[in-house]
């Protein structure tokens, strides 16, 4: 039966997702209350009460949901700006990403990737059998701007995706970056996944009315604790929309996850109380990290700050923390050697862990 599969499929690695929390709390024998996990930037505080209360009292449920998530769609018209007929919602920003690929990519088709970066963008593109072509980061985690227009400029490439805030590091792309790479004769992917913790002056979303090659995603994980429901949206320009309602699966998005989002955004000033939260914790994480001396942290614009490892190697570091019940994400790639990544949890969740890396008898 292997010889029927498509052999770029066969060849492709698969993606590797963080191993679920109980899980990991299994198998290191630490029950999950004792453990810390910072490992997947997920919102420490959870889903709001009303959506939790709305989320008990769901009538339809045996109902299939609405395939064109019509009143999520209109609320979230009203938060961004953007005009509903304009808006896409998906089971998390992840489908939507896989749609973009179908919708765009044929065999051989070149796909631009900017490295360090989230790696559903490669891996969508390898099972569309895309040529994907990584653009690296400088070390500062800025993109290469004239390198990504020489390569357009030969290689022809469909899509460039792109994220701001970027993950693993944080960092935002200015204004101009955007203008820049807009002009280029490519469809720009911009994930905004993190962006309600960036400042508010930080999206593109609307700039979707006025470019006919940007899409801009958003994400409900991350702000408004949502992760496990998987539901995000993505802005697209009109002439696209008709091309997307004909490949998305018709009722993609369930009954829970389009009523979770919606509640949350009737009760978006507390998300964003919520988020000051966050920011606070990330700030006041930061300064204290620049104290650890075999740390080196980079300031961030999302709910997560990157750490170098400048003295031993992040994966003892990462091994020794696992230890203590302790999960942060740890990478060893191309543009990444010796790094770890640590979500912000609650103020009382950080300062343990501020604890635990001050008393580490590191390096070993």
């Amino acid at each position: 039966m292997e010889a029927f599969v498509r052999s770029h499929i066969r060849e492709m690695s698969a993606y590797e997702p963080v191993l679920p929390f109980e899980v990991r709390a299994r198998q290191l024998g630490i029950s999950p209350e004792h453990m810390l996990k910072l490992d997947a930037n997920e919102n420490p505080y959870g889903p709001l009460p009303e959506v939790l209360g709305a989320l008990s009292r769901l009538p339809y449920v045996h109902i299939y949901p609405d395939p064109e998530s019509g009143f999520l769609r209109e609320a979230l018209a009203e938060y961004t700006g953007v005009p509903a007929e304009h808006l896409m919602v998906g089971a998390g920003a992840d489908e939507l990403i896989d749609l973009i690929a179908r919708l765009f990519l044929e065999p051989g088709d070149a796909v631009l990737t900017c490295p360090p970066t989230f790696g559903m963008y490669a891996f969508v593109a390898h099972l569309s059998a895309a040529r994907v072509i990584p653009i690296s980061r400088r070390q500062d985690f800025s993109l290469q701007v004239e390198e990504i227009e020489a390569t357009v400029e030969r290689e022809r490439p469909k899509v460039l995706f792109l994220a701001s805030p970027n993950n693993p590091d944080g960092g935002l792309i200015s204004s101009a970056t955007l203008e820049r790479l807009l002009k280029l004769p490519v469809v720009v992917v911009l994930d905004e996944a993190y962006i309600e913790f960036a400042p508010p002056s930080s999206s593109h979303i609307t700039e979707t009315l006025r470019w006919e090659n940007l899409i801009v995603l958003r994400t409900f994980s991350k702000w408004a604790g949502l992760a496990g429901l998987r539901v995000g949206y993505g802005a697209f320009p009109k002439r696209l929309m008709k091309y997307l309602w004909k490949i998305k699966q018709p009722y993609n998005v369930s009954v829970a996850a389009q009523e979770a989002a919606r509640i949350a955004l009737e009760h978006r000033d507390e998300l964003q109380r919520r988020r000051d939260r966050i920011v606070a914790a990330r700030e006041a994480f930061y300064r204290e990290l620049r104290a650890i001396p075999y740390l080196e942290p980079y300031p961030s614009q999302a709910n997560f700050i990157l750490c170098r490892v400048v003295r031993g190697s992040a994966a003892t570091l990462h091994h020794t923390l696992m230890a203590r019940g302790v999960l942060v994400r740890y990478f060893n790639s191309p543009g990444l050697q010796d790094f770890i990544r640590i979500s912000i949890g609650r103020p009382e969740e950080m300062e343990k862990l501020l604890n635990t890396l001050r008393q580490l008898p590191f390096p070993p």
